[in-house]
């Protein structure tokens, strides 16, 4: 089994789920779990991609995360897959926004960017963060 990850990224959308259909579909990510609150929001989710994770919620839940949250900018997220253009191709037929195609960089990785349906910006590439030189 995997070792968890130490770091998840965290982010409020005003439609979590339709936020959770075009991370799964999009972008490969698996909803390993969702939660509901009574209205029908999402209270808490967990999407996966690899040994990493993702947590997400509804915007506007009155929770103190929630209000912390409130008026955060968008985020960056970064993650690492072994086939930028298969990923590509994915996120494309999925009607993903890509804002930077996929490109080689000079320090070695090919990635490329997009931003979901709220204005985060993911990015895509075989860049491993932590890996030796």
């Amino acid at each position: 089994m995997p070792e968890t990850p130490h770091i998840c990224p965290t982010l409020t959308y005003e439609d979590a789920k339709a936020a959770i259909e075009q991370l799964t579909e999009g972008f490969g990510f698996t909803a390993t779990a969702v939660y509901e609150a009574e209205d029908g929001r999402v209270a808490h989710a967990e999407l996966s991609f690899g040994n990493g994770m993702v947590m997400l919620g509804s915007k506007g839940t009155g929770s103190e995360f929630d209000k912390l949250m409130a008026g955060a900018g968008p985020v960056g997220v970064f993650v690492h897959v072994d086939d930028v253009d298969e990923h590509h191709a994915r996120a494309v037929a999925h009607g993903v926004e890509v804002v930077l195609p996929p490109t080689d960089q000079e320090y070695g990785s090919r990635d490329y960017t997009a931003r979901d349906i709220e204005g985060n910006i993911w990015s895509f590439g075989t860049y491993t963060p932590g890996a030796a030189e």
